[in-house]
Formats: structure tokens, sequence, C-alpha cells
């Protein structure tokens, strides 16, 4: 019996300017994981293009690929993906390990990242001694040391109580208004409604784009 192939999306055409924030929701299956992967690089797109900066991704090879994505792309997760072993300020560094030239001012900048999201004072504490909340602010920290073009929010409240929901969303209001470009994933329409431009996914389409209506 031969596999079925499963178009995870279809027809999207998808523009993204400098400095938007957009939120991206759908029910599950909808595809918006895969738009997730293709936008931060850890999938190709089997057809079409994919430019950030002007640069094709769908071209690049895995190890340009790669390049761009520790260079220009911050992660955050919904489950934080903090190292245990390390401290609050060697995870917000750890994006140096994979820069071939780390900034002169990177260690600076650790430390106003971490005063900025009010963990001066835990910097030198495991992540296991940490709220979920301030292990999540920590995260973001880590995906701005390097002062990506691109921040992709993947669920980033998902695993949070109301109250730290909220200080990580104040987080990344500001993050945005600071002029910095920010997707966020989510499944939730009242997290949806804090971006300017919310894109709604169904079946691997565009069902929906504020920005054309």
């Amino acid at each position: 019996m031969s596999g079925q192939t499963v178009r995870a999306l279809a027809d999207v055409n998808l523009k993204i300017g400098a400095g938007e924030f957009v939120a991206i929701t759908g029910q599950s299956g909808s595809g918006k994981s895969s738009l997730l992967n293709i936008l931060g690089c850890l999938d190709h797109p089997t057809s079409g293009h994919y430019l950030i900066e002007e640069r094709d991704v769908a071209t690049l090879d895995d190890e340009a690929s790669s390049d761009i994505r520790n260079r220009r792309i911050g992660f955050v997760f919904q489950s934080f993906h903090l190292l245990p072993r390390l401290t609050v300020r060697e995870n917000v560094l750890l994006p140096l390990r994979f820069h071939r030239q780390p900034p002169a001012e990177a260690h600076e900048r650790a430390d106003a990242l971490l005063e900025r999201v009010g963990l001066a004072e835990r910097r030198h504490h495991r992540p296991n001694e940490l709220s979920g909340g301030q292990m999540q602010r920590a995260a973001i920290a880590r995906a701005l040391l390097l002062r990506p073009a691109l921040l992709l929010a993947d669920e980033p409240t998902g695993n949070l109580d109301s109250r730290s929901a909220a200080d990580v969303l104040a987080l990344i209001d500001e993050v945005h208004r600071d002029g910095q470009t920010v997707v966020l994933v989510t499944h939730d329409n009242d997290i949806a409604a804090r971006a300017p431009r919310r894109v709604r996914l169904h079946d691997g389409r565009i069902e929906h784009d504020s920005a054309l209506h």
C-alpha cells in the first residue's frame, strides 16, 4: 500500500514587513506548525519561494539555512528549551556557540537583556529555580541576544498561568514597540487579538488576513 501524500500548506502567499507584529492562528492541523518551521528555516518548502532579507531560503543548502537561522531568527517555544545545567545567564548566551564571529558586546547585551526582562538578580540561578514565567522571559532574552531580524514565538504562553502569561505577552508587546519583527503562533484568539495583524489558517491555506480586509 503506497503512502498518502499530505499537503500541509497550499497556495500560501504571505508577506511580512520589517517591524510588523503578526499573529498566526488556526485549529490543530491547519498548518501553523508547518508554516512556522518554514519561516524559521527549519524546513524547506517543496515548491515556491521563501525570502528573508531578500535571500531565497528555499534555494539554500542546509549549512546556509542553518547560518541564517542562527544569526537572523530568534525562537521562543512553549516549553522554554533552557538547558538545566546552565545558569540563566549562560542560557541567554547560548546563541554565541553557533555564531562564527560573536559580537564583542554580546556579554554586556546579555546582562542588559536580563535587566530588561526582570531577571538581573536571577542570572546565576539554574532554570529549575525559576517559575515558568521567569523561564519564558529568559528564553525571550536568549532569542533577542543577536538582534535577530525575526522573532518567532510558538505558543509562548501555553505552559503558563494567567499572570505569567500576561507578563510574557506584555514583554513581547514591548519588543514589538521597539521595532522588532514578531510572528506569534497561537490557537488563542484573545492572544492573537493583541497583534495588529492576524492571519488565520484552515486546511493549509490562508483563510483570513486582516491586512487585506
